[in-house]
């Protein structure tokens, strides 16, 4: 065993028993590489990528080419779901220097961790192009004690261009009426009409950008909008990245037409879409958007929970094909003769109803479930005992991995999603749920100055430092809590968390966000992106939720650091809307104000004040915040002077510092939020 026995990240623990003399990430490292006088190989990836797990077994377990890696460099091992910060830093100067990124992502850095040579995925003997690994060792060793100017000199100019790179244009202001039209037709040009989502291969959920769409029609009632956001969410739901079977979303579709996916399944993906197939029933009323949104939340309980209560980052592609081979979507996929062998006279109407084909979808001859358009009428009661049964089988196969630490970001998103989700549907079982994850992030990655920590693992706290998407991603969580359970202190401890974007993220000048807090581990350079990835980037994500906050309390601070936050959507928004959709949708909240519904009654059995309360919830107005309660309540400030009306439950919408008079019907209170 290596160093890496002692950590808590499952990606980590699977190179423990590396013949490779591993480091984790640490001063120490590069000390000991200064002391020897050797190159670092920096090493990131994580515990459910592919790739990652194909040079493991190839380069990594193989004792030649850990001998020579121990001999000549000092070899660093992160998880860049556990360090988001490094993985970030040192991604952007792969892109920079070969256009492209990726991982496993493979850097050699200085004892001063400036990098110097770049890559992602090396067979271990040359291929399509590609060098060897034991290659590119042998080169940068060569490099390093034959040319070491030349790398010095490499490596500086690499860090000085990134020391460049630092966000200088905020926009003069919020984004307006301009912009957000402008983003919209943006997508509307880059929309694939035909098959949904926005590109080509491969096609990625776009989460952030639904939720824009949907906000954009609810605030202006635009169609083309809703459109767009309902055919994609069905398109999604029908083809092979959701699982048909047990619910839940993979990582990406690898084709145009979402058929074949990249099998792994995160939680941020499945938190992120369970919310916007949820928006979309909200808005629409569709069926299909229900039972996704319904589906997706238990396949997270059932699948993803953990004994803490806190959520599990990710099931991986690869499983057991059952000749001992860990094969990618193995758990997944069928052929003809295995629905026979589960269904029997049956497996001629599975295979017309999922789409699977002697020649298959996926490889040799295996499809993945999707449900085809087709003519013809299926019984449901038929295709549902199908579908148990397969189930059934499936759940008989070795089941892929599990990368079982909590992060406290993607948390944060499976609690808003679960909240939301749970009071839509009545499900209050996927409520408790969203407070269970709360509740442990609050008990065990709060410190007493309630700063955040990134990650978690069988109830023991990592020692990472939350970054940005940490603290905004789980003050959304806990503002969509609070709205839910009428429960104040889940509003109070989203201030905490906030409190600490103003100190220790924000720059007190300019009103721009750093990834890493002030006083966090000095990085070569502070990383600083406001774009989208798989998840909200932490820039908007916090953006949105200090404008909920400040709509719950009326705070100024917390409302012009929003504004000031969104400057850079003004400017990104018209340019690149498909990578600043959660930005785009807090926008969409901003210029609608957010509303601010404030329910007070009688008490929490009151029938009126349940009523009331749901239609508040179920209001489609961009951003709106819910509080609930008694008049003499203190747990929310908008409860603050709100009496009830003739003794009886009675809602208040404000909006732009103005209030409407307070209605105790719940049609009236509805047709407001859709206004």
């Amino acid at each position: 065993m290596n160093r890496l026995a002692h950590e808590t990240s499952p990606y980590l623990l699977q190179h423990a028993d590396n013949p490779v003399d591993w480091w984790p990430w640490s001063a120490e490292a590069f000390e000991a590489a200064r002391t020897a006088n050797k190159p670092v190989l920096l090493s990131v990836g994580y515990s459910s990528c592919h790739w990652c797990h194909v040079m493991a077994h190839e380069s990594f377990e193989d004792r030649a080419t850990a001998d020579y890696l121990n001999e000549h460099f000092v070899s660093v091992k992160v998880d860049r779901e556990e360090r988001p910060d490094v993985d970030a830093v040192y991604m952007e100067a792969v892109q920079a220097a070969t256009g492209q990124g990726g991982w496993p992502m493979t850097v050699f850095l200085t004892p001063d961790a400036e990098p110097f040579y770049f890559g992602t995925y090396f067979p271990p003997a040359p291929r399509h192009g590609m060098p060897a690994f034991r290659q590119v060792l042998e080169g940068v060793r060569a490099a390093w004690t034959d040319r070491r100017d030349e790398v010095a000199d490499v490596a500086g100019k690499i860090v000085r261009d990134l020391s460049q790179r630092e966000l200088s244009h905020q926009g003069d202001g919020p984004p307006g009426e301009q912009e957000l039209s402008q983003a919209l037709l943006g997508l509307t040009r880059e929309y694939d009409a035909q098959r949904g989502g926005f590109g080509g291969a491969p096609k990625f959920p776009p989460s952030m950008v639904v939720e824009f769409l949907l906000r954009h029609h609810a605030r202006t009632g635009a169609e083309g909008a809703l459109q767009m956001a309902a055919d994609t969410c069905e398109r999604m739901a029908r083809g092979g990245l959701y699982d048909q079977l047990g619910g839940g979303f993979a990582r990406y579709s690898v084709d145009r037409d979402w058929v074949v996916p990249h099998f792994e399944k995160m939680l941020y993906d499945n938190a992120l879409l369970c919310r916007v197939y949820a928006h979309l029933w909200r808005a629409t009323g569709s069926e299909l958007a229900r039972r996704v949104a319904l589906e997706t939340a238990d396949f997270m309980v059932r699948e993803l929970r953990t004994d803490q209560g806190g959520f599990a980052s990710a099931l991986d592609a690869d499983s057991d094909d059952g000749t001992g081979a860990h094969v990618e979507g193995a758990y997944y996929v069928w052929t003809p003769a295995q629905l026979a062998e589960v269904l029997g006279e049956d497996a001629d109407l599975a295979a017309q109803y999922f789409g699977v084909t002697a020649e298959g979808t996926f490889e040799h001859g295996q499809s993945v479930l999707q449900l085809p358009q087709q003519e013809g009428v299926f019984d449901a009661g038929k295709v549902e005992s199908v579908r148990q049964r397969l189930l059934a089988a499936r759940a008989r196969r070795p089941a892929p991995g599990r990368d079982d630490k909590v992060v406290a970001a993607w948390n944060g998103l499976a609690v808003a999603a679960l909240a939301e989700t749970g009071a839509y549907f009545d499900r209050p079982d996927l409520v408790e749920a969203a407070v269970g994850a709360a509740d442990l992030l609050v008990r065990l990655h709060f410190d007493d100055h309630a700063r955040i920590a990134r990650t978690s693992r069988d109830g023991r706290v990592g020692a990472n430092a939350g970054v940005l998407e940490d603290y905004g991603d789980v003050a959304e969580g806990f503002l969509a809590l609070a709205s839910v359970t009428g429960e104040g202190v889940w509003l109070e401890f989203a201030g905490l968390l906030l409190d600490h974007v103003l100190t220790r993220f924000t720059d007190p000048d300019s009103g721009a966000l750093y990834d890493t807090a002030a006083d966090a581990e000095r990085l070569i350079r502070r990383p600083q992106d406001p774009t989208d990835n798989a998840t909200p980037s932490g820039w908007t994500a916090a953006a949105g939720a200090l404008l909920g906050y400040a709509a719950h309390t009326g705070t100024e601070p917390h409302r012009s650091a929003a504004e000031r936050a969104l400057g850079v959507v003004k400017t990104l928004g018209p340019r690149v809307p498909r990578f600043v959709g959660w930005g785009l949708a807090v926008a969409e909240a901003l210029l609608d104000g957010p509303r601010e519904v404030a329910i007070v009654g009688p008490g929490a059995d009151d029938r009126n004040t349940t009523a009331l309360h749901r239609t508040a919830l179920l209001g489609t107005a961009p951003g709106a915040v819910v509080a609930v309660g008694t008049p003499e309540s203190d747990e929310f400030p908008l409860l603050a002077g709100r009496p009830l009306v003739d003794g009886a439950a009675a809602a208040y919408v404000c909006r732009h510092f103005t209030c409407d008079a307070p209605t105790t019907d719940p049609e009236l209170l509805g047709a407001a939020l859709r206004s």
